[in-house]
Formats: structure tokens, sequence, C-alpha cells
């Protein structure tokens, strides 16, 4: 049984599924060697998982092969362990469940249709206002009917349900960014499920491994907020389990952007894990006295991470 433990008198939405065990996750891709952004993620979801008497998995998300980096995932499994966190149960690799991908889509039938258009010419089809909270173009439809002569399939979509009708619009209540809403009609259009490179989208990968590895609770970075509504629409569609969701926020740069391998994230230092993980947990709020050992550290971090997110849920 899930055990709330040191999370005990929040309300129930923070303990939430407590006929279920605790299973929690950390899924980086393997772009390169992780960053200050990557840890922040890392450590929380450790830290929540621990918090609730849990167990944390760790899931290597290394479908888009471009920008894959040799030897990174194992760089970041090495990096994992020397800052003390070890998957409690088998590594998985997206790149090994294409047959999985696959029966998912199978399974949506007629709701998935082949799309011929562009990045490009859906660009030039709709307006700047046209664009979902990730920043990404809303598709108008066009491919909707059927493909326009002379046009080959580039990317298969699924067909989202009309405005106003029943689960256009989805509700779910984060842990830390509260009460969030997305009708999926108006803000993303149908969403691509397999690319026009023939990479499995992430909306789809991570649905149906979640499911696979009984994920409880997903601890993850805001940027992904913007995706929860058709995770759980891609759940509803496939007759999965729906976990609690918890959208950290975001770890910057000078500049203001998101920090990341794309924005030039340097490497972690692994030869001081410990003041690492300090810097993580001071950004995430915290409130520890400096640990004399990462034995010491793990000790009380659980303890600090159920007292912020006390604090949280206080304000």
């Amino acid at each position: 049984m899930l055990r709330c433990g040191i999370l005990d008198g929040y309300r129930r939405r923070f303990c939430p599924m407590s006929s279920l065990p605790y299973v929690g996750r950390f899924a980086p891709s393997p772009s390169g060697p992780l960053h200050a952004g990557s840890l922040v993620a890392a450590l929380a979801s450790y830290l929540d998982a621990r918090a609730h008497g849990g167990r944390w998995l760790i899931r290597i998300e290394d479908l888009d092969t471009p920008r894959n980096v040799a030897g990174a995932d194992d760089a970041i499994l090495r990096a994992l362990a020397a800052f003390g966190m070890e998957s409690d149960g088998e590594v998985l690799w997206q790149s090994r469940r294409h047959a999985q991908y696959q029966a998912a889509l199978a399974h949506l039938g007629a709701l998935v249709y082949p799309c011929g258009c562009s990045r490009r010419e859906i660009a030039d089809s709709i307006g700047a206002a046209s664009r979902g909270g990730d920043g990404a173009a809303i598709y108008p439809g066009t491919c909707r009917a059927g493909l326009a002569p002379g046009k080959a399939a580039r990317a298969w979509r699924l067909r989202v349900p009309d405005a106003g009708q029943p689960g256009d619009c989805i509700a779910f209540d984060d842990r830390w960014q509260g009460p969030q809403q997305q009708c999926l009609s108006r803000e993303v259009g149908d969403f691509v499920l397999k690319r026009a490179d023939g990479i499995w989208a992430y909306q789809l990968a991570v649905v149906v491994d979640d499911a696979a590895q009984g994920i409880t609770q997903v601890v993850r970075g805001a940027d992904l907020l913007d995706s929860t509504a058709r995770q759980i629409h891609l759940q509803r569609l496939l007759g999965l389990p729906t976990p609690a969701y918890l959208h950290l926020p975001l770890v910057r740069n000078g500049d203001g952007d998101k920090l990341s391998k794309q924005t030039g994230a340097a490497a972690l230092n692994l030869t001081r894990p410990l003041q690492e993980l300090e810097q993580a947990a001071r950004f995430l709020g915290l409130r520890m006295a400096p640990a004399p050992s990462l034995e010491a550290f793990w000790r009380h971090a659980p303890t600090a991470w159920g007292e912020r997110l006390a604090a949280l849920e206080r304000d």
C-alpha cells in the first residue's frame, strides 16, 4: 500500500491513489550528459518516491535517434549512481519497444489518420495566434477528410473530439501547479502519434511506457505541462490508468531560457556530487542544513521534500 508517511496532513489530492503502491520514474533522453535542470527533475522524482515509501524507476527515452549521443545513456546511469540514485527495477529503453507502440496505434483504429502536411504548410495556413501553450502550431484539420490529390502520408495524427463534445476539455489537478484544463480542439488540434521520419511521437510512447512500468506518479518539468492533457486523453482511449502529475518549475539560464543541452547547459560535476545535489535542493526550495556527506543528505532530504510540498499546499 502507498504510505503518505511524512506527507500525512495533506489534502487527499496530494496523496492520491492510496490503494496502489507508489511508483515514480525519471525519464531522460540520451542527447548529452545530465545538467543542473535534469538533476532537479531527477532529485524531485526520487525524493517524492522515497517520501511515499515507493519505488523509483528509470526510463531512457531514446526514440529521437537524430538527437541521441552515443554512450550518453550509460553516462546518465553512471552519473545518477554517483549521486546515489539507482533504479529500483529494470531500466527501460524506448528504442526496444516499437512493437508496443504499433499495437497502441492499431488499437486506436479509425481515430488515427494519415496527414500529408509539412510543418511549413501548417505554419503558412494559420496565424500567429493559432499556437498552443508549448508554442507548437495548432493543427487546422487539413487532412481530416482525407489526403488531398497528389499528397502522400507524412505523419499519423489522432483525431481529437470536436469542440463541445465529450472528452474535448481535459481537467486535472497538478500537485505543484494546481488545477489545470486544456480543450484539445482549440488549444492543440489533432496531434501527431508517428512522425514523418517514422519516429514515434513522445505523447504516444510516454503513455504506453508509463502504463507498462506501472507508474502512479509523474514528477517532471513544467515544460511538459502542456502535454499532459493529450496524454490523459490517450490513456482514456487506450483504457490505461492515469497517474498523478507534478510539474516542477524550470531551471533557466541567464537569458531566461530553459536550461537544456540545446541551450548549452554545462554537464554536472561528478567529482562534487554533494554540492550539486545541495544546489538542486536549494532550487526546489528544500530547507536543509549543509550535509557533511551524501549519506547525511539522503537521510534528511525526503523529510525536507515533504515539508516543501506541505508549504506549497498551505500557500
